[in-house]
């Protein structure tokens, strides 16, 4: 088996081939030149490589390859309904169903939208519980836009998924897409006028993931902290303070295996988007976010670095790897969960997304 990352920028898309060792790569790409690829990942389902890609021309879409990227195409006709007042500013973040599922994606977009294709990307609609959701007055646009960037989905119950969107916060649907319940409960927004408690949206959550082995278990990196969840976001725990230097940051990965054991690269703050103490440090938890230790072996310092919410990814190797893109364009590996760390490429444009896949 191979390793292959598939490295989103603002200049196309990269690919990183490497043995199981993850150790030596090449460097292959770019690909889909023109385009700023936010995200790009492997269909695990059919082989299919997905990115959403935007360009300053051609606007917002999808592109699809069957064959590793020597050929594309492209979606048609992705837009948003002239009723809803609406226009598609970019593709954010490109999901493949779930498995009982061969033919769907899902595909996350500015300004907070989210759409559903059951014909392998060819088609897309507008999901109406997101576009049309009752509380989408009080959501707002966060730095990078009115972003819904995670789509995460249960892999034991195809009725549910969750989505997070910067900044109105995180919700989940039971009824696969067609209904959507804020799960904010306990997540703080500072920015926003001081009221009685945390509001019900308008959080800015900078990604969600879902543990594949405890689906209940959701872990949050926001702009007010890190925050994980054990009743599907029903309520959530703050876990910044106990190790970490800041609370504010993008990247979030998890261990393929515990659910106790996340990573993060936390940032100054709001005002200074660099990494912390001037070092590009990774920072590992497992016992749940009780307690982080830093773990960047081999990364660079002095290096006030940036890494963005889709930039940080994990395998599902033994011992796990881990894997961090920065917007000064090199990606780093840990073949080893954190422990240490190697540069398998640099002087890439700036990173915008990494994911991980195998492949034969």
């Amino acid at each position: 088996m191979a390793v292959l990352v598939l490295a989103g920028t603002r200049k196309g898309l990269f690919l990183l081939h490497g043995d199981d060792a993850r150790t030596r790569w090449e460097l292959e790409g770019p690909l889909l030149t023109g385009w700023s690829i936010y995200h790009a990942i492997l269909d695990r389902r059919d082989g299919a490589v997905y990115a959403a890609a935007n360009n300053w021309v051609y606007g917002a879409t999808v592109q699809r390859s069957d064959d590793l990227g020597r050929t594309w195409s492209r979606s048609e006709q992705l837009g948003l309904p002239e009723e809803s007042g609406l226009k598609l500013e970019a593709a954010w973040h490109v999901e493949p169903g779930h498995e009982s599922e061969p033919e769907t994606l899902w595909l996350g977009g500015d300004p907070g939208v989210l759409f559903r294709s059951d014909d392998g990307g060819s088609a897309w609609e507008p999901v109406a519980g997101i576009l049309e959701h009752p509380t989408r007055d009080r959501w707002h646009p966060g730095a990078g836009g009115l972003c819904c960037h995670s789509i995460q989905l249960d892999p034991g119950d195809a009725n549910r998924l969750y989505v997070a969107i910067s900044a109105a916060g995180a919700f989940r649907s039971d009824d696969r897409g067609e209904t959507w319940t804020p799960v904010n409960s306990g997540v703080a927004a500072d920015f926003l006028p001081e009221q009685d408690g945390p509001p019900e949206v308008g959080q800015c959550v900078h990604k969600l993931l879902l543990h594949p082995e405890q689906p209940e278990r959701l872990w949050q990196q926001n702009h007010c902290g890190v925050y994980r969840s054990d009743d599907r976001g029903d309520s959530w725990e703050r876990l910044d303070g106990n190790g970490l230097p800041s609370g504010f940051g993008f990247g979030l990965a998890l261990h393929p295996r515990r659910p106790d054991t996340a990573f993060v690269t936390p940032e100054e703050g709001a005002e200074n988007r660099v990494t912390s103490d001037g070092r590009l440090g990774v920072y590992r938890t497992d016992d749940g976010g009780a307690s982080w230790s830093l773990a960047a072996q081999g990364l660079p310092e002095p290096a006030w670095a940036a890494v963005l919410r889709e930039g940080m990814a994990s395998d599902d190797l033994d011992p796990a790897g881990i894997y961090l893109g920065t917007q000064g364009g090199s990606i780093f590996v840990s073949p080893t969960e954190g422990a240490g760390w190697i540069e398998a490429a640099a002087n890439l444009p700036p990173v915008l997304s990494i994911e991980v896949a195998r492949t034969a």
